[in-house]
């Protein structure tokens, strides 16, 4: 609108909207015209308002549509790419699936050779086994026929045996779970009598649990107050003659009703042994009495459960199971080292009477028998036994 025709409209709608008698007030003729002239302001801005909204719409609109045109070049880059990735891809897995059948030819190849290795390594074993036990006993045991009480004192537990390996007539009393006291008598006839006065040996040394043993003139016992030491101590030079730590043996109770047993020690035709647990299973150790060195373990599918006494025979490990105080005594578990026993050919071996738990018990290669101490008796149980039969 022009300046020119701003004041003939205001003319024009004051003459419409005014009554005569109004139209000749000036100061309602000025308010109308400040009014229109705040209109026509309002007109204006809004006007400018909307041409700079058009004008940022227009710069948008092409910024989107550079932005749109550069995503086509992105898309159409990104498309090529991924179809070179792709080739780059199918090319490798050709390589991984070749160089796959080499690495599985050459595992076969490397499989095999570890295959052969093992058998030549376990049949090097077999035979150092069997060179280490060359003993001439191949007996196994069938049956305990009798017990006999030789004696009953009022400790509980407690050790008692012969010297296994010098045909001794010697007795000896080992009487607790932890002591040093050694009473040596000249015969049985003198231990179930108690005349001559034995002979008493002091050690300087204590010993753990009542898994004791004398062979070759000397003790060998579980040194108190460590986890796996073995003493060998002098009976004739009243000394200690070696000691050893025995590997795998952790301080913990071999069987479950004698927990105050860590390591049990035993002696048969082919030696000495020593007995520990790992985990559930127990573990038997053939050891040098000589050198007080480690010949072999082996490991066990016996189970230290409801277990409370073993002892080997002829390199076989027979383990004593009960359920109950009041319970039958049951060998339940036998290992054999060499797997030379046919597993049908084990029979069932009960002990003869319902004794309670036994402290220990021990074989003695000379005579064929057990000795043990059962709720303070020292009882002996005879045995028969007859030669293996392999297995299969």
């Amino acid at each position: 609108m022009t300046a020119q025709a701003r004041p003939f409209l205001v003319f024009c709608l004051m003459s419409l909207l005014l009554q005569p008698q109004d139209a000749q007030d000036p100061e309602m003729v000025q308010y109308i015209f400040r009014r229109f002239q705040m209109l026509e302001q309002g007109l204006e801005k809004c006007r400018q308002d909307t041409r700079a909204y058009i004008q940022e719409f227009q710069e948008f609109s092409k910024k989107v549509s550079a932005d749109l045109e550069r995503c086509h070049l992105y898309k159409t880059e990104y498309k090529s790419e991924m179809h070179h990735l792709g080739g780059r891809v199918e090319r490798a897995q050709r390589e991984i699936d070749y160089l796959e059948y080499i690495r599985t030819s050459e595992t076969c190849i490397e499989e095999d050779k570890m295959v052969m290795e093992k058998q030549i390594k376990d049949s090097e074993e077999e035979q150092k086994v069997r060179t280490l036990l060359n003993s001439s006993c191949d007996n196994m045991l069938t049956g305990i026929k009798s017990m006999k009480i030789v004696k009953t004192t009022k400790d509980t537990h407690g050790c008692w045996m012969k010297d296994i390996s010098n045909n001794s007539t010697k007795i000896y009393f080992l009487s607790g779970s932890r002591n040093n006291t050694i009473w040596e008598f000249t015969n049985m006839k003198a231990f179930m009598e108690g005349k001559p006065t034995p002979r008493k040996l002091v050690l300087l040394l204590s010993w753990q649990g009542t898994g004791q043993v004398v062979y070759r003139g000397f003790l060998f016992f579980h040194n108190h107050g460590t986890p796996n030491e073995i003493i060998k101590y002098n009976l004739q030079k009243k000394s200690v003659e070696d000691r050893m730590l025995l590997p795998g043996s952790y301080g913990i109770p071999v069987y479950q009703h004698t927990p105050w047993t860590h390591i049990d020690l035993a002696v048969d035709e082919h030696g000495l042994w020593a007995i520990h647990r790992e985990i559930d299973h127990l573990i038997i150790t053939k050891i040098d009495p000589e050198t007080m060195a480690v010949e072999h373990t082996w490991t066990s599918f016996c189970s230290s459960r409801d277990a409370e006494a073993a002892f080997l025979l002829c390199g076989v490990l027979y383990v004593v199971y009960s359920r109950g105080r009041q319970s039958s005594r049951i060998i339940n578990c036998v290992y054999d080292v060499l797997g030379t026993i046919n597993k049908q050919d084990i029979p069932t071996l009960v002990f003869p009477k319902r004794q309670r738990v036994h402290s220990m018990i021990h074989y003695n290669p000379q005579e064929k028998q057990l000795y043990s101490w059962n709720d303070g008796s020292q009882i002996i149980y005879k045995l028969q036994t007859k030669r293996k039969q392999a297995g299969p």
